[in-house]
């Protein structure tokens, strides 16, 4: 059994909107208590093992005063009984595994090349857990390294954003050109080593601009990885067969825009991080009210090619201003595929509908490599269930038999028959 409550009164984003509506009411909010809904499912379907994931805002997530999550813990271990489910944490960090913060998994620790916390419940029917030897007690071991943004993402096609009003190629270049000039001519006071690095690595824009325009979608041939991916994560998101990415068309940006990625990518390749909007210059700042207000400071934030992506969600089908690609030569955000390849989808995973629904779908998910992982471990608890009914199951075979046995030697030495 798989599920999630409804997690829109526990995510701190959903719980911020939430507070900004005139006469809401959090104790009053009827999603608070959706959990119950599938403790009684558990109650009712009795499975051998749950799952249960949610977000992280629920371990801070209060109704009427107390917390929500050990509420819902106790609703998930007492499902149909007392104690009838004994609940585990797939990556613990206390001896113990019983503490509130042991059930948040952080899936760059375990493969996935982006910063993503979940909170992720295992639920084991008692009559199973207390036969589970602990070796196969449901657990995830980490991995040895991170995995990065490039290493995901750099042996994709180089493509070019689209702009707004107009997909022509010398259009770009024009505008490109122009961003190009304005990040250079306006780039803040640093340290000479860093100058030469920030300018060294902004006119890598230009062998793009001056030359052959790049293409923005439909690059045969570019379906590799680079050496750095791991092996196995690797094999799992590649399909020998696929001469084309598919759900790989970049997306059109406002000219201004430009200008901005370009800026953030340079000074993310220069000083390792996403710059904040007190780093911009004043003529690359955007016409937004709330620009110096301190609290959209990352309003333009570009991906760190040798770390874990941020955590890609639905957001990045409003306009991609948090997830721009760490290339300066491509200066744009993420298409859908490559939020895909973040998010761990196999290349072969085809998203319908339009490209806002796509990257929706790709937001929205549990990363499928993560998901796998916890899958091997849920199979190993039903594995070791049905060897178990197995054995019990012949040994009542065997007792059945040597019953009737006994019964057929007893009846001949009556005399009856």
């Amino acid at each position: 059994m798989l599920g999630g409550p409804p997690c829109q009164s526990y995510s701190l984003v959903g719980r911020v909107r939430n507070a900004a509506k005139p006469g809401y009411d959090i104790d009053k909010d009827g999603r608070q208590s959706l959990y119950l809904a599938y403790a009684d499912a558990l109650a009712v379907l009795q499975p051998v093992v749950a799952v249960m994931e949610n977000v992280k805002g629920m371990l801070s997530a209060q109704h009427n005063g107390e917390r929500v999550f050990p509420t819902v813990l106790k609703a998930l271990r007492d499902a149909g009984g007392r104690d009838q489910y004994r609940l585990y944490a797939l990556a613990p960090s206390s001896p113990e595994r019983s503490e509130p913060d042991d059930f948040l998994v952080r899936a760059e620790e375990h493969g996935v090349p982006q910063k993503r916390h979940r909170l992720i419940v295992i639920c084991v029917r008692h009559d199973v857990a207390k036969s589970l030897p602990q070796y196969l007690e449901p657990r995830l071991e980490p991995t040895k390294a991170l995995v990065g943004v490039e290493d995901i993402i750099g042996a994709m096609p180089v493509l070019r954003s689209r702009l707004s009003r107009s997909d022509d190629g010398p259009s770009w270049q024009r505008e490109i050109l122009d961003a190009h000039a304005r990040v250079q001519d306006s780039r803040p006071a640093m340290a000479r080593e860093d100058e030469s690095t920030f300018l060294q690595a902004l006119d890598c824009v230009l062998a793009s601009a001056l030359g052959e325009a790049l293409p923005f979608a439909h690059v045969p041939g570019r379906t590799t990885f680079p050496e750095s991916c791991p092996g196995a994560l690797r094999e799992w998101l590649t399909d020998p067969n696929l001469s084309l990415l598919p759900n790989n068309e970049t997306r059109g940006h406002i000219p201004g825009d430009l200008a901005r990625y370009l800026f953030a990518t340079v000074f993310a390749r220069t000083f390792r991080r996403s710059p904040k909007a007190g780093d911009y210059p004043a003529s690359l700042a955007p016409d937004h009210a709330n620009w110096n207000s301190g609290k959209f400071a990352d309003r333009f934030r570009v991906q760190i090619a040798d770390r874990p992506s941020t955590t890609v969600t639905s957001h990045i089908s409003k306009d991609g201003h948090y997830f721009i690609h760490p290339d300066p030569r491509q200066c744009r955000s993420l298409t859908v595929r490559e939020a895909a390849r973040l998010q761990t989808f196999p290349d072969n995973y085809f998203f319908h509908g339009g490209r806002t629904q796509q990257y929706v779908q790709v937001g929205n998910a549990v990363p499928p490599y993560l998901a796998r992982k916890i899958a091997d471990q849920v199979a190993k608890v039903l594995e070791h269930h049905d060897r178990n009914v197995a054995t019990k199951t012949r040994r009542t075979q065997q007792v059945q038999v040597r019953a009737a046995g006994g019964g057929r030697k007893a009846i001949a030495g009556s005399g009856t028959i």
